[in-house]
């Protein structure tokens, strides 16, 4: 009954939106009329000129979403032969809740299982059906568990669910393709945001309907206890996955490396950790329902499912990955298929947590070493440097710069900790030292023979000129040579840099520019075009290529190669800034100027005051 009552209305509010549309069309061709005959042609064509091109983003969108083929998504498509067992479950859960057992089995990477189907005539005839599963779900979960959302999703095939999607999919699509081709400021624009607003309260609700249909064969099918447990389990699964992307992978990731076998990292940090996932599972997450979600929360599934008969399931704590013949393998090849390594070094585990850290740490490492070379004149500096600085008294000089509100003496000793830094960036460079991957908590830090190494004794004896050379002795006994560990990148590159901010048509010693601002400095586009693009055009170039290619390709000032800055006049911007090699760089924001998001501006001047402070 709900996938009826949602086809039919998205095919009403559909209607309705074309309605909308005409009788906008209408008013505006009468308006012009008026205007015409009261006005001349030059003022109605300027005053009509942005309702035209608002009704020509409704023909856009409509004709674009027509066209909309819905593809499967990516994913391992599974025959019987690499899951025999997934299959057979899937067909006997198909005919359990009365329908028809999907054409294909998609393995995909997201922590979430889901179906598809290919219908034609607005889902009066049916199509190709696809059942999504994902991989980190085989991982995670139970084999009754796995039974219960695979239960839930065929459970949307039976309730026809999936039939009629396609119409409530391109209604989505038109109306959401509209308003982005619409200004803000439009008075048509307005009209059609209130009627998204509607339209998406009406779908949505129609698909927290069809959640709770599919939910009953998921408890008759599975039981109330598997059934339960793996809808607790998702948050815990959702945000191990983050967890393990966040802790393991993005830093190796920003450093051109990648892991060969990413999904069976995953495998190996659930089996680390299952107790810190078995306490997340406890903890079911409490919010209100809202008008705006698609799913009801889980708690309302929770509730809801214990209201249900249940049927004569029996409890199979089998692993769900043993319904695939070689889950290791399948991770293998779906990582092929749905990732995009680039020119990323592909590593064992061991070898990429070693290497994404020892990367890190190098970056690190290289900020001081640049400020010990512009503070020295040193042209390669490095640890030799800083140490040199140790010996000659100055260090607390040098480092007042990075522990501003401390006085030299006091900086000194506060550089212990970056002191730290770079020993171990010395230790490693050596090859005295590495990063031991362990799953079940933090990568160690441990020397040539396995034992964990701890250098912050060593790094408090080489903040001090008195205790300078015993510190050197020690290092010279682990077998690192401080003179081999110097700057690997001598100016600050735009690698991995945050976009915090652009302004489009901005004036760079007295000529235009186009100006992003990034998290680590500011890249100038020199020749930008017509003020009037600038909006659109900084769009399309921060969409179009990474932000490293642009700081390569344009001028790319570090904010750490800045002294001081100027600022004469906040609104437009007028500032003056002064690099650490004696040049000035005057920047002029212009009345025609464009931001590309309205804090833009503001937080380039909350790091021109940053850099003011240090």
């Amino acid at each position: 009954m709900a996938a009826t009552y949602r086809a039919l209305a998205s095919v009403v509010m559909l209607i309705g939106f074309y309605v909308v549309a005409l009788l906008q069309l209408a008013a505006v061709a009468a308006l012009g009329v008026w205007l015409y005959g009261h006005t001349n042609g030059l003022v109605t064509g300027k005053l009509l000129l942005p309702l035209i091109i608002a009704l020509g983003a409704v023909a856009v969108g409509l004709w674009r979403a027509i066209r909309t083929k819905n593809e499967p998504a990516p994913g391992l498509v599974l025959d019987e032969r690499e899951a025999p067992q997934l299959w057979a479950t899937v067909r006997e859960l198909a005919d359990a809740v009365g329908t028809r057992a999907p054409d294909e089995i998609r393995l995909v990477p997201e922590v979430n299982a889901a179906v598809g189907e290919q219908s034609r005539l607005l889902g009066l005839i049916g199509g190709r059906r696809t059942l999504y599963v994902g991989l980190p779900l085989l991982l995670a979960m139970r084999v009754d568990q796995l039974r219960s959302v695979l239960a839930h999703e065929l459970g949307h095939y039976s309730g026809k669910h999936t039939r009629l999607g396609g119409v409530a999919y391109r209604g989505r699509l038109a109306i959401e393709g509209t308003i982005e081709r619409i200004k803000p400021r439009n008075p048509i624009g307005l009209v059609f945001k209130g009627y998204a607003k509607l339209y998406l309260m009406v779908d949505n609700a129609a698909s927290r309907r069809q959640e709770l249909e599919a939910d009953r064969a998921s408890v008759q099918l599975a039981g109330h206890e598997a059934a339960t447990s793996a809808l607790r389990s998702l948050p815990a699964l959702d945000a191990a996955w983050n967890f393990f992307t966040g802790r393991y992978v993005e830093s190796g990731w920003q450093a051109g490396l990648a892991p060969d076998d990413l999904f069976g990292g995953f495998g190996q940090l659930l089996q680390g950790r299952r107790d810190e996932i078995d306490k997340l599972q406890q903890d079911v997450p409490d919010r209100e329902p809202s008008r705006w979600d698609t799913h009801p929360p889980i708690g309302v599934r929770i509730e809801a499912m214990a209201q249900l008969p249940a049927g004569a399931a029996g409890t199979d704590d089998r692993p769900a990955h043993v319904l695939l013949a070689d889950v290791l393998d399948a991770g293998r090849r779906l990582q092929r298929i749905v990732i995009d390594l680039g020119n990323r070094q592909v590593l064992p585990w061991p070898e990429f947590t070693h290497a994404a850290i020892a990367a890190g740490v190098q970056r690190q490492a290289d900020g001081i070493y640049r400020a010990a070379g512009r503070f020295t004149g040193t042209p390669e500096p490095g640890l030799a440097t800083v140490l040199d600085l140790v010996r000659a008294g100055r260090l607390g000089e040098f480092a007042e710069q990075f522990f501003s509100d401390a006085n030299r003496q006091e900086a000194a000793a506060h550089f212990a900790g970056p002191m730290e830094m770079l020993l171990v960036n010395a230790a490693v460079r050596a090859q005295r030292a590495r990063w031991q991957l362990s799953w079940s908590g933090p990568a160690q830090f441990v020397g040539t023979s396995g034992e964990p190494l701890n250098l912050a004794e060593i790094a408090k004896l080489a903040v001090s000129a008195e205790t300078l050379d015993e510190a050197l002795a020690r290092l010279a006994e682990l077998g690192v040579d401080p003179s081999a560990a110097t700057v690997v990148q001598s100016r600050a590159t735009a690698d991995n840099a945050g976009v915090i901010g652009a302004i489009g048509n901005v004036k760079v010693d007295g000529v235009q520019h186009d100006l992003l601002v990034l998290d680590r400095g500011l890249i100038l586009v020199g020749g930008p075009g017509k003020a009037g693009d600038g909006e659109k055009r900084l769009k399309n170039l921060l969409e179009s290529t990474p932000v490293a290619t642009l700081a390569a390709r344009h001028q790319f000032l570090p904010y750490e190669e800045m002294v001081s800055v100027q600022v004469t006049r906040q609104i437009p911007l007028k500032a003056e800034l002064t690099l650490h090699d004696g040049r000035t760089v005057a920047l002029q924001e212009l009345y025609g100027s464009v931001l590309l998001e309205r804090h833009s501006r503001d937080n380039l001047l909350r790091v021109f005051e940053r850099i003011n402070e240090e």
